[in-house]
């Protein structure tokens, strides 16, 4: 794998040996996406102490472990469940239609979400440490974290890849998903015929990655009306798959994603 950086534009090349490129997402999305997610944190946090302990009338003092169970754990672990539900993104980088991806160009790793999140520590006295103050020293974990987040912006704004800390260990990037350089969020296609038939039920044997690989290739190839992705990555999966077809590449490369998903559902 290899990547060259040109102004915005990352240029990633895949295991099908095919340059991929991606638009980095901007700075000022990145940071708007960030404090979309952190509102939402502080109302969700302000919402369910209300409802504990002015609408159930809890003891705060008593109740610390159910505080951290219902409110600093959903908290704490925001960021890497909703990136792992939501296909590398946040409500943030949903809303700012911008997305994680692997430095491979494929949809990131367990371990490299995981990375990501666990380098988020600046933020963790603001997810636990409010229980032990009142609601009024909220506001200084509010600006606390902000203080600590300066360095995350810092490296943010200098890195040629706009990537934080989190970014560099794992090896992904953040990019924009609105643009004709984009893949597709997902690569589950609906295939509703009740009688499909499989046509290559060797796709199988391709990994995950592969089939990502496959589906960017196919949508870059659509919008950019550019079909030679699509001949080179056709001619390299025939091989490794040793399938003989007459159908056109993009054609082929259709099928496969079709016969992958309609196979992967009924596993």
């Amino acid at each position: 794998m290899y990547f060259a950086i040109y102004m915005s534009l990352i240029q990633i090349n895949t295991a099908f040996n095919i340059d991929l490129e991606f638009e980095i997402a901007e700075f000022h999305k990145r940071l708007l996406a960030y404090l979309i997610d952190f509102v939402l944190l502080i109302i969700y946090l302000w919402a369910m102490k209300a409802m504990l302990y002015d609408g159930f009338g809890l003891d705060k003092e008593s109740n610390a472990g159910l505080d951290i169970l219902v409110i600093s754990m959903p908290m704490f672990l925001y960021s890497l469940l909703t990136e792992l539900w939501m296909n590398g993104q946040t409500i943030g980088k949903k809303i700012m239609a911008i997305r994680v991806i692997s430095l491979d160009g494929g949809e990131p790793t367990l371990g490299q979400y995981i990375i990501r999140w666990i380098t988020k520590f600046y933020e963790w006295p603001f997810f636990f440490g409010y229980i032990a103050f009142s609601g009024f020293n909220l506001i200084g974990y509010i600006f606390g974290t902000g203080f600590l987040g300066i360095v995350v912006v810092i490296i943010v704004a200098v890195t040629a890849r706009n990537q934080r800390l989190g970014d560099l260990a794992a090896s992904t990037v953040v990019v924009n998903t609105k643009t004709k350089l984009t893949i597709d969020d997902t690569i589950f296609i609906e295939v509703n015929k009740t009688d499909y038939k499989v046509m290559f039920p060797d796709v199988m044997r391709l990994s995950d990655r592969d089939i990502n690989t496959i589906k960017s290739v196919v949508t870059q190839a659509s919008k950019s009306s550019n079909y030679e992705m699509c001949n080179r990555v056709a001619m390299k999966v025939r091989e490794v798959l040793k399938i003989q077809t007459d159908l056109y590449p993009e054609q082929f490369l259709e099928k496969l994603l079709e016969d992958y998903n309609y196979l992967a559902t009924r596993e």
